[in-house]
């Protein structure tokens, strides 16, 4: 009897906690739906209207007025406007590091001036006056506008009263600026919290948007989630579950990678740019979150689905509702247009603006990322080798994408170049072998950012480390020169030296010029294999029997590279390879086919293009590399090829394989074939 009786009470809890729980969701929906129109405009096509001619230097916020469009261009310190058709022009200038931006309602342009950690207005003339913060003073102090400080603010928003909020991103928190004073609407320290405004907890939010009925919706971009902020400064996630991925579904079981821009449509869309990918919530029955471009960095316009995006930072809409994104990294300005395309505008478009290998080299002096700065270092790894194992059509392996140079456990490494800060979460993967530091056109990775092997941190505040010594951040507008410490080296034992801009990392040993280089020291080549069109081995052994062959043939060649004064253990990746055909007397029949070439990073899907089954590299173990030199493997201009025989004709014939390093070393392997058919 006493069982019975305590089960009553429990199933009655429990229906009351079901209740409670649908009664939220019923109020998130119908919150969700007031603010959503039921129009439902496809969007149909992307495409750039600025940046393929170098017009920015980093546009990163964006706001429409008008038949004007006003970009931030954090590398320059300066805000353009363009009017549609034209080019942009220079409207301010004399900024340190702008950021987002936002019309108040006296029609100035309220700028978060992330450099210099003050809020700025620019009136109608170009004329700039700080609102609110001290100019190149950071810190975390409310008060009169006059004297209230910032740590990097990157997110700004203006309400229908003239409020601005502000993503104070490296003090974590959401302020507000009205009547002259600022005032700590929501957060307190860094993590994760929802609950009322002090108890509340933002992890590097970067964005801000005004809401429904005066709500602040939060791009919290550490926490991967999408945040709202009450008017009493009560927080809630209204979507994500907190795990780092590109993942649609219902607002709770979506996942977001680094939020980093947000913006609210007229008809209540909520639009976020997840780092490289365009994410929604649309006008649905539902509201669930989708993503509306390809989940992969690039610079490719055309359908929503297949384009891709750099770093999106900054998002505003048209009058026609139309979407203009801030690609940072691919410095461009993209629309997200619902217009049908034109017909000359049906096929996709891949842009091919590049960085300039000799023009990269000119811009500072270059030196080694050690003391001294001129003494000669072994080169351990080279752009283009892979890295994994390719063991079948599933193998997970990817390029290397920088230039590996050996060092000692522990050893101080420096910044090779000066450069500013632009990414804010520019700092990655803290206490793991992968930590990382991203700048504009140089990255340094397999480092203890800002300390030493001993996790001793060197003082210098431009790294700025949890107090529980679990992460570090870099603020964006945080400046470097060459020469500067930027760490110590882990137990990789080497700095993995990214050069060029992010999606267009070059060869570092052709886009810097390292004191001392100097390599006389030729590739080798280990063997060559012959395969059909079906990948069935073709016996190419001994070397002196003539091969008998029909049809289309893969060719593959196992090579690898060394440099003056690297060890005999170390191979690393060729720069370049190709073959040639040449009549039974040794005359060409043509010029060499150099089909793989590694002078800059190919794409992530040209690995298995480049390299055959059982090549495989990494920090342990043998490396291998067999690359398929009748493959297209040059930059953007990748695809399978084969040797068409037919186009020989019957004979005998010789196939030349081709190795070449960057510094000019060639060295080749004839294979006597015969042509049957």
């Amino acid at each position: 009897m006493g069982k019975r009786r305590l089960v009553i009470p429990v199933i009655l809890a429990a229906a009351i906690i079901g209740f409670l729980f649908l009664s939220v969701l019923a109020t998130l929906y119908f919150t969700l739906c007031a603010c959503f129109d039921v129009t439902n405009r496809p969007y149909t096509n992307v495409r750039t209207i600025a940046g393929t001619k170098g017009e920015f230097g980093e546009p990163f916020g964006v706001v429409v007025m008008g038949d004007y469009t006003y970009v931030s261009d954090g590398e320059n310190g300066k805000i353009w406007r363009m009017e549609a058709g034209s080019a942009p022009v220079e409207f301010a200038e004399g900024l340190e590091t702008p950021s987002a931006i936002a019309f108040d309602t006296n029609g100035d342009l309220i700028v978060a001036d992330t450099g210099s950690h003050t809020i700025k207005r620019i009136d109608e003339a170009g004329n700039i006056s700080i609102v609110a913060g001290t100019d190149g003073q950071s810190g975390d102090v409310d008060g009169p506008a006059v004297s209230a400080k910032f740590n990097a603010p990157v997110g700004i928003a203006v309400r229908d009263d003239g409020s601005i909020f502000v993503a104070d991103t490296y003090n974590d928190k959401i302020k507000v600026i009205s009547n002259g004073v600022v005032t700590t609407l929501a957060g307190s320290s860094r993590g994760f919290a929802d609950g009322t405004a002090f108890y509340a907890k933002f992890d590097t939010p970067c964005s801000v948007a005004v809401w429904h009925d005066g709500r602040i919706i939060v791009a919290d971009t550490l926490n991967s989630r999408i945040r709202v902020v009450e008017p009493d400064g009560t927080t809630w996630t209204l979507a994500g579950n907190g795990e780092a991925d590109i993942l649609d579904g219902i607002l709770s079981d979506a996942a977001f990678h680094q939020p980093s821009a947000i913006a609210v449509s007229t008809d209540g869309e909520i639009f976020i740019a997840d780092r490289d990918t365009v994410r929604a919530i649309r006008n649905r029955s539902f509201p669930f979150v989708e993503t509306l471009s390809k989940p992969r960095r690039g610079f490719v316009d055309g359908p929503p689905s297949a384009s891709t995006f750099n770093r999106i930072s900054g998002i505003a809409f048209k009058n026609n509702r139309d979407i203009v994104l801030a690609d940072s990294d691919n410095a461009a300005l993209r629309v997200l247009s619902s217009e049908p395309f034109s017909k000359a505008e049906i096929r996709q478009t891949i842009q091919t603006k590049r960085t300039d290998p000799s023009e990269f080299r000119t811009r500072q002096p270059a030196r080694w990322p050690y003391e001294p700065p001129d003494a000669n270092r072994d080169i351990a790894g080279t752009l283009g080798e892979i890295r994994g194992e390719i063991v079948d059509g599933d193998s997970q392996v990817w390029f290397h994408n920088g230039l590996d140079i050996a060092g000692g456990y522990g050893e101080k490494a420096y910044f090779i170049r000066d450069e500013k800060v632009l990414n804010p979460v520019a700092a990655e993967n803290f206490g793991t072998l992968r930590e990382l530091l991203r700048l504009p056109t140089l990255g340094y990775i397999h480092l203890r950012l800002g300390r030493d092997s001993s996790n001793i941190t060197f003082g210098d505040n431009r790294f700025q480390f949890n107090g529980d010594m679990t992460g570090v951040r870099v603020r964006r507008g945080t400046k470097f020169n060459a020469g500067d410490v930027i760490g110590t080296l882990n137990s990789m034992n080497h700095i993995h030296l990214i050069t060029g801009p992010s999606g267009d990392e070059m060869n570092a040993l052709d886009a810097l010029v390292l004191p001392g280089v100097i390599d006389k020291t030729p590739p080798v080549i280990e063997e060559v294999t012959l395969f059909d069109e079906k990948w069935r081995p073709i016996e190419t052994e001994p070397a002196s029997k003539r091969i008998k062959i029909t049809g289309k043939i893969r060719i593959v060649v196992r090579a690898f590279d060394r440099m003056d004064g690297n060890s005999e253990r170390r191979r690393l990746g060729v720069f370049r390879l190709g073959y040639q055909i040449l009549r039974k007397d040794l005359t060409p029949m043509s010029d060499i086919n150099w089909n793989i070439n590694f002078d800059r990073n190919p794409g992530a899907d040209a690995v298995k293009f480049a390299y055959a089954q059982g090549s495989k590299s990494g920090a342990t173990g043998e490396t291998i590399f067999k690359y398929i030199v009748t493959n297209k493997v040059d930059g953007d201009s990748v695809g399978e090829d084969f040797l068409d025989t037919g186009y020989l004709g019957k004979g005998e014939f010789v196939l030349r394989a081709f190795a070449a390093d960057y510094f000019g070393n060639i060295i080749s392997k004839d294979i006597f074939i015969e042509v049957t058919q």
